[in-house]
């Protein structure tokens, strides 16, 4: 595999690994991110993974580009580890047709009954590719391709926070209200952004989610407790 290093500022520079988008390319990402997490050479700020594409900022005061990009190399160099596996979430979805406005019409669309959309949704366990668009936005992969459909052709300008959406064969759980172009199928009652919670972000790259499917009134039970603070979301955490 061919590994380009292309410029993102004056400050960081991204390691980008091929062009596909797959799981094989990502843990070629998560490898390096976890090697200079685990021996930061001096003057770097941060490493951001991406679908195939790891984010190198560097402090330009104490280092630069040459010194950074040497480091990574060596990393490079180094050979291959297994990066640890990511924690499981088992999120709940509530697939009520007015929670997710967009089920009928995709089932439609699909030649499927709502109730097959959300059995294939829930039917697998899906990886956190990436963080991005807003805080807590998680790009989840892959999605059964029984369900694969583009983006809608006319995004909505309000997205209601908790919406659990579908595109190309990703999916998705909207952390805030936004404007957004997916399928939304769904919610989720946990909030996947909380500024009250030492680590805000639920979910990190890497980071493994099984959707389980419950009925409104528990649906709104866990959103009630967690909006009073009485939701403790490690317990959607599995053992």
């Amino acid at each position: 595999m061919s590994i380009r290093f292309t410029s993102a500022g004056d400050t960081a520079f991204n390691v980008e690994f091929g062009e596909t988008i797959d799981r094989a390319t990502n843990a070629l990402v998560m490898d390096l991110h976890a090697r200079l997490k685990a021996a930061p050479p001096p003057g770097l700020v941060e490493t951001v993974p991406t679908f195939r594409s790891l984010l190198v900022v560097y402090d330009p005061v104490s280092t630069g580009r040459r010194e950074i990009q040497a480091a990574v190399e060596a990393a490079l160099a180094g050979g291959g580890t297994t990066p640890a596996e990511g924690r499981l979430w088992r999120l709940p979805v509530c697939y009520d047709p007015d929670l997710g406005p967009d089920l009928t019409e995709l089932a439609d669309q699909l030649g499927l009954t709502a109730e097959q959309v959300a059995a294939l949704h829930g039917s697998v366990e899906y990886f956190v590719y990436m963080l991005g668009f807003m805080p807590g936005f998680g790009y989840m992969g892959d999605l059964p391709a029984e369900l694969d459909r583009p983006r809608r052709t006319e995004p909505r300008v309000r997205v209601p926070a908790g919406s659990v959406a579908v595109a190309g064969r990703l999916t998705t759980v909207y952390p805030w209200e936004s404007p957004g172009g997916w399928h939304l199928i769904g919610r989720c009652p946990v909030p996947l952004y909380d500024g009250g919670r030492p680590d805000p972000v639920l979910l990190a790259a890497g980071d493994r989610v099984r959707f389980e499917a419950v009925d409104r009134a528990a649906f709104d039970g866990i959103a009630e407790a967690a909006s009073a603070g009485r939701f403790d979301p490690a317990s959607l955490r599995a053992a």
